[in-house]
C-alpha cells in the first residue's frame, strides 16, 4: 500500500499537498498531483462525478508565516496561481469546481471568535479569548473575508478563460443555518440581518458584486472597500450556489453591546442561542429540523434571482461517547437514517412545490472523518471507521437506507452519481 502522509502530502488535504511550501516556484509535488489524478480517474471509472473543492481551509503553513495567509493581499496571486494549475491540471475531467469551502466559519471562527485554525481572536471574546495568542476580533474576519472573496473573482476569471474547462462550472459553497425570529419585534428584520452577515456577507458580492447594506451601514470603515474592478468581477462570479446545511436557530434582536470590544458578534447585532429542532437526542451534534432547509433555498431563490443551488453537505453527527466501539450502538443509527428523509422530502417540497432550482444534494458523510476541533469523537458517516482496527469500514443502518433508496435512480444508464473532494 502506498504511504500517503510523505513530505509532499504535508500532511494536509489540498494545496499544500499539490504546493507543499505555497508556490509554484518552490516545487509541485508529483505525488500529490498524481494522488488526485488516480482518485478522479477511479471516480469516472465507477460512473460518479466530482465535485471538487479548491480550498477548505488548508492554507500553506510557508505563506501563514511569511504574511499571515488570508490576512494579506499578497495572498491572492499565490492562490489564484494554485487555483489555475488545479485547473488545467484537471480540468479536462473535472467540470464542477468550488473555489472556497464555508467561507464565513473560516473567518469568523479563524479570526473572530477563535474557535478554529488558526486560532485567532481578542482577548475580550467569550471562551477561547484568553486560548487565542494573537488576533484583533472585529477587523480580521472582514479583511480576511475580502481577500478571499478578491481571490474568488480572480479565480473564477482564471477559470473561465480555461480551455480544458470549457463546459464547467464554478461557485463557493455558503454555511448558512435557517432563523426564525424569537421576537415578534424585529421579526423578519432580524432575521433578514443575520442571514446577510452569514450568508450575504459572501453570497451578495458574488451575485451583486458588493456587500449587503446592513453590513456596511453596521460594520463602517472596519469593513474594506471593493474597487470598481473587483466590483465587476465579483458579479456574477459564481454559477451556482452551494449551501451546507445542519440546523436551524430562533434569532434575536440584540441591541445590548458593548462597541468597546468589537467583534462579527456586536456588527450584527442579533443572538442566537436557541435551537429549533424537531427532536434532539443526547448524542446528536446538532438540533434536527428539516423545514429550515426547505424555507432557506426558498430564501436564496427569491434573494438572489433563483440561481442553481446545489445542497453541498447536509448530515447528522454523533458523539457516542463511551459507546463509540459498541457497534451494536454505532451501527444502528437510525435517527440518521430519519434526518435524510425528513430533510429530502423537505427538499421535494421546494423543488415541486416551491420552484426552487436546486440540482444536487450531498450527504456529509460517506463515512466517518476527521472533523476539526472535534476530532475523531464526531461521527457523521454512513460508513462506521474502526479507528482501533485498519480503519475498517462498516455498513451503518443509514447506508443500507440510501442504498435502497438509490437503487432506482442507479437502474437508469443516463443517471450519473456524484462525489465531491476536496483538493
Amino acid at each position: 500500500m502506498k504511504k500517503l502522509n510523505t513530505d509532499g502530502f504535508r500532511l494536509s488535504i489540498a494545496w499544500p499537498r499539490i504546493f507543499p511550501h505555497g508556490r509554484m516556484e518552490k516545487g509541485i509535488s508529483k505525488e500529490g498531483v498524481q494522488f488526485y489524478h488516480d482518485l478522479i480517474d477511479e471516480l469516472l471509472k465507477n460512473d460518479l462525478t466530482p465535485l471538487v473543492t479548491v480550498f477548505h481551509w488548508d492554507m500553506p503553513a510557508d505563506l501563514e508565516d511569511e504574511y499571515g495567509g488570508f490576512l494579506s493581499d499578497r495572498v491572492v496571486p499565490d492562490f489564484v496561481e494554485y487555483a489555475n494549475f488545479t485547473f488545467h491540471e484537471y480540468g479536462d475531467k473535472v467540470k464542477n469546481w468550488i473555489t472556497f469551502n464555508e467561507p464565513w466559519v473560516f473567518s469568523r471562527s479563524g479570526y473572530d471568535t477563535g474557535k478554529k485554525a488558526p486560532g485567532r481572536c481578542s482577548p475580550y471574546i467569550k471562551d477561547f479569548g484568553p486560548l487565542c495568542q494573537d488576533g484583533r476580533s472585529g477587523f480580521e474576519a472582514y479583511v480576511v473575508s475580502h481577500n478571499l472573496l478578491v481571490s474568488h473573482a480572480e479565480a473564477v476569471d482564471a477559470f473561465r478563460k480555461c480551455e480544458k474547462c470549457k463546459g464547467g462550472k464554478i461557485g463557493i459553497a455558503h454555511s448558512p443555518a435557517w432563523f426564525e425570529p424569537e421576537d415578534v419585534e424585529g421579526g423578519q428584520r432580524t432575521v433578514d440581518r443575520v442571514l446577510d452577515f452569514i450568508m450575504g456577507w459572501h453570497l451578495d458580492p458574488t451575485t451583486y458584486g458588493d456587500y449587503p447594506q446592513s453590513m456596511k451601514d453596521a460594520v463602517g470603515a472596519r469593513l474594506p472597500k471593493f474597487t470598481k474592478a473587483q466590483k465587476a468581477k465579483l458579479k456574477g462570479s459564481a454559477d451556482f450556489v452551494g449551501i451546507n446545511y445542519y440546523s436551524s436557530f430562533y434569532a434575536k434582536a440584540n441591541e445590548k453591546v458593548d462597541h468597546r470590544h468589537p467583534s462579527w458578534a456586536t456588527d450584527s447585532l442579533v443572538e442566537f442561542e436557541r435551537k429549533i429542532h424537531l427532536y434532539m437526542f443526547n448524542t446528536a451534534k446538532m438540533a434536527v429540523y428539516a423545514a429550515g432547509l426547505r424555507k432557506l433555498v426558498k430564501y436564496v431563490k427569491d434573494r438572489y434571482g433563483n440561481p442553481e443551488i446545489i445542497i453541498t453537505e447536509n448530515g447528522y453527527g454523533e458523539d457516542l461517547g463511551d459507546k463509540d466501539t459498541d457497534h451494536s450502538v454505532a451501527l444502528n443509527d437510525h435517527n440518521r437514517k430519519y434526518y435524510h428523509q425528513r430533510h429530502l422530502l423537505a427538499l421535494h417540497q421546494a423543488i415541486c412545490e416551491d420552484k426552487v432550482n436546486v440540482t444536487s444534494y450531498f450527504v456529509w458523510s460517506l463515512m466517518d472523518n476527521f472533523e476539526w476541533q472535534d476530532g475523531y469523537t464526531a461521527r457523521f458517516g454512513l460508513y462506521y471507521i474502526d479507528f482501533q482496527n485498519n480503519l475498517t469500514r462498516i455498513e451503518k443502518e443509514s447506508a443500507k437506507w440510501f442504498t435502497e433508496f438509490l437503487k432506482p435512480g442507479l437502474k437508469q444508464k443516463s443517471s450519473k452519481s456524484t462525489f465531491s473532494e476536496e483538493l
